[in-house]
């Protein structure tokens, strides 16, 4: 468990958890001696002066002092630890998930990441907190109380010492016995997680098409799986939990029936068959509670496997020498891209001068997005190579990577927090004129002074509290503030009303002006805008040129458009 703990959170954490594991074993063994002096306390005690009674007495107050600081001392180590553990468990997993290809975040990935990132970490990290001292103590105080018990009266130390093996083969066993259960209840556990997250996202579709009733047994049918995989999990628990309950009681008895023996013989006194049932007594409790802190530590175990997965899932990876583009131009060279067992991205070679416009059109699922993605290094190629400046993409330190390029998404995220927070995550330490004027050009200042926060006006998570052209208008007003030298854009205006695709269409053009731009078009408006048009289809180029080039030759592009629907040719008088 230790083993797995330092490896999830790195070697940096390794000292002030082994010294917090070396504090709780010597509390665990103190507090076994501790109670161990009772055997001279009551032999004194039953003797014919019990006045000698009183240098054990005081020797175990002072050894109980000595426990009791211990343990504070120990505790708080503990506490103190996986307070640090798990601020660093955070920032690690953070730093490591913006670092994984945008590819691994599939389909029920956000239920599971959801789970992991919240109930998973503090069950992990409160390993070091709340259960490490209590398992610590479960199993060293009640084998310093057996190797006393040795000193004085060996026949009795072996007895109890004959239990030592058994319990601990139950424990093992119940862990083994548990695994499936276990691994079963944490399945349907992520399973549920993911069906509520869908289940409040897809409410709005949901309902427009009156099909609640039916998603709503789906979410139920999961959390009965829930509670069937729990019920199996607490059955699974039950053997073991008896196992060790009759091994503690049995052994009580035993040693209980070998004192009356001893006794009656006279090979040892009744003072101390008392005090060495009293230490038996004493090792009873925590033994006991060894079932319930096993399966909180193999719960949490369960989730340091999970967050041990994610930690080694392999991050794209990154230049031993990275390069510095001088240039922002693009190239496309024989670029191949696979997703599973399809190829979205067949041979595409093609190239985009400095501040020139390429438009990408196609039907749905030709691979347009991708394109974006794969020139954002979102995913590494399968084959060939994307260059910015003339430098390969993965020869570019991510972040001067990312510092080249605007990017705007038809779905805009906003984090919760104000208009301006949100802004400035372009750049955050533009000045306010910088700011202000961004803001100007992407034309949010008129959603601004309408709103009654101005710029303090709380967006909501994902920018749930703005409208579509609003939170579209943020997102330009971010890219332009960046002032990065190369845009991608995937069809911002696709969804948008007239007022606010205007509005959108102009910060847009604001943004594009003077840089180098990639921008996936289904309207013609932005295509008439582009200096050169591919026309992509099944993941390869199928024509390219100018729009009124590929119109005149009556080919596939001249097809895709006189199927267009009216409301977006229409836009031809409009560009």
């Amino acid at each position: 468990m230790i083993r797995m703990l330092l490896r999830v959170l790195g070697d940096e954490y390794a000292p002030p958890v082994r010294r917090t594991v070396a504090l709780m074993t010597a509390t665990a063994v103190v507090e076994g001696l501790s109670y161990t002096l009772l055997v001279p306390v009551l032999r004194a005690l039953f003797a014919s002066t019990p006045a000698d009674a009183m240098p054990w007495l005081i020797a175990f107050g002072a050894a109980v002092a000595v426990y009791a600081a211990l343990r504070y001392a120990s505790d708080l180590s503990g506490f103190r630890a996986g307070t640090t553990l798990l601020h660093g468990m955070y920032h690690r997993l953070g730093d490591h998930l913006a670092r994984l290809p945008i590819g691994w975040y599939g389909a029920g990935r956000v239920g599971e990441v959801s789970v992991l990132a919240g109930q998973g970490v503090l069950q992990a990290m409160s390993v070091i907190a709340h259960l490490l001292a209590p398992y610590i103590s479960a199993c060293v105080t009640p084998l310093t109380i057996v190797a006393v018990m040795l000193v004085f009266n060996w026949q009795m130390g072996l007895a109890a010492l004959v239990a030592v093996p058994v319990v601990a083969a139950i424990q093992v066993w119940t862990g083994r016995s548990m695994a499936a259960a276990d691994a079963e209840r944490a399945e349907r556990d992520h399973e549920a997680a993911g069906r509520v997250i869908e289940y409040l996202q897809a409410q709005p579709v949901l309902r427009a098409g009156g099909r609640t009733a039916e998603r709503f047994r789906l979410l139920d049918d999961s959390l009965r799986e829930l509670q069937r995989a729990s019920h199996r999990s607490m059955l699974s628990a039950l053997p073991g939990v008896l196992g060790l309950t009759l091994t503690v009681q049995t052994m009580f008895t035993a040693l209980l029936a070998l004192g009356a023996y001893l006794a009656l013989g006279g090979n040892i006194g009744a003072a101390e068959v008392l005090a060495i049932l009293v230490l038996a007594a004493r090792c009873a409790d925590p033994l006991l509670s060894l079932s319930d802190i096993g399966g909180r530590l193999r719960g949490a175990r369960a989730e340091l496997v999970r967050l041990d997965t994610v930690l080694r899932t392999e991050p794209l990876p990154e230049a031993r020498r990275p390069i510095r583009p001088e240039r922002h131009d693009l190239e496309f060279d024989s670029v191949s891209f696979r997703h599973g067992d399809r190829t979205v991205i067949d041979g595409v070679s093609l190239s985009v001068p400095r501040g020139r416009r390429l438009a990408v059109v196609g039907p749905s699922g030709a691979g347009k997005s991708t394109l974006l993605q794969l020139t954002a290094r979102f995913y590494d190629v399968d084959a060939g190579a994307v260059r910015v400046g003339g430098v390969d993409v993965r020869d570019i330190d991510p972040e001067v990577l990312m510092a080249q390029f605007a990017i705007v998404f038809q779905e805009v995220y906003l984090f919760e927090g104000t208009i301006e927070e949100n802004v400035r995550l372009g750049r955050p330490d533009a000045s306010e004129a910088e700011v202000r004027a961004a803001a100007a050009a992407a034309r949010l200042d008129e959603v601004i002074e309408r709103l009654p926060g101005g710029w303090t006006t709380n967006v909501g998570e994902g920018g749930a509290l703005l409208s579509g052209g609003e939170r579209q208008r943020v997102s330009i007003a971010r890219a332009l503030l960046k002032n990065a030298p190369i845009v991608l854009l995937d069809e911002v205006t696709s969804a948008l009303d007239p007022v606010n695709e205007a509005a959108v269409h102009e910060g847009i053009e604001r943004l594009m002006a003077g840089r180098t731009v990639v921008m996936v078009a289904h309207r013609l408006r932005t295509v008439r805008r582009a200096d050169r048009v591919v026309f992509l289809d099944g993941g390869r180029i199928v024509e390219e040129g100018g729009h009124d080039e590929l119109l005149r030759r009556g080919g596939r592009y001249a097809d895709f458009w006189s199927v267009v629907p009216t409301s977006l040719a229409g836009d031809t008088a409009a560009g």
